[in-house]
């Protein structure tokens, strides 16, 4: 497919919110992780804020812990459209994405994590996505970031990536120059014959991998995880320095 006959960056997403957030206790003892505040908004609205900056019009949410306060939340949000998957068993991100699949629809997506914070550099880091993307080639997209560039980061990273934006996964003890960001444009199709069930994407990795159509951009800006207490607290630091206040 010729660069100018790419589709560009999907209007549909999935934001993955489902999760317990035991590692940012106490703050998710009350609330759900993406309800959590970072420098005056949360973290969810802050993850829908960059889709509907981008023209995403349809968001796939779901939920699980603290569902009926998430959900009320969201539905106050006027746009973009958002269709709520609740989970009764907490299906992981794989399962997550594969039982909202059928709201999904038929086209490549993106899915984005809601516990990490992106700010970009010199080019808007979705749109950049979406003109990296290429379908008869690539299965995953991921947004990779650099260790170095990775505000607290101290793990050994995930993936070495090739010229062509080709992805290997870190075999320990190694190290990998990048880590997964949390943001990737997905087909549809990888999820073919697999059943709704807890796993994790990285099935779905390790599968286009094989298939050597698991590819990676880079991302040249600030990324911030924010999981933790301590990782919110910086973050929380770092955006006020730079005066973002979520407004």
């Amino acid at each position: 497919m010729a660069e100018t006959e790419r589709p560009g960056l999907p209007r549909t997403a999935m934001v993955l919110a489902a999760g317990l957030g035991k590692r940012l206790r106490p703050h998710t003892l009350s609330r759900p992780k993406p309800l959590v505040n970072v420098a005056g908004r949360s973290l969810i609205d802050r993850t829908l804020d960059r889709l509907e900056a981008v023209g995403v019009t349809d968001v796939v949410v779901n939920l699980h812990y603290r569902a009926d306060m998430l959900a009320e939340h969201l539905n106050r949000r006027g746009s973009p459209n958002i269709i709520l998957s609740h989970e009764e068993v907490l299906l992981e991100t794989g399962g997550g994405v594969l039982q909202a699949l059928p709201r999904l629809g038929t086209e490549p997506f993106l899915v984005v994590n809601s516990d990490m914070i992106w700010r970009d550099g010199l080019t808007d880091t979705l749109a950049m996505m979406g003109r990296h993307f290429d379908p008869d080639r690539m299965d995953a997209l991921l947004m990779m970031q650099p260790t170095i560039r990775a505000l607290g980061y101290r793990g050994q990273g995930d993936f070495h990536m090739d010229p062509a934006g080709r992805l290997i996964r870190r075999k320990a003890p190694k190290v990998a120059p990048f880590l997964f960001s949390g943001v990737q444009i997905l087909r549809p199709e990888v999820f073919d014959g697999m059943t709704v069930e807890p796993f994790s994407l990285n099935r779905i990795y390790d599968l286009a991998q094989e298939a050597g159509r698991l590819f990676g951009t880079r991302h040249d800006g600030d990324w911030l995880e924010v999981g933790t207490p301590a990782g919110l607290a910086m973050a929380e630091r770092e955006l006020r320095r730079s005066g973002d206040r979520g407004d």
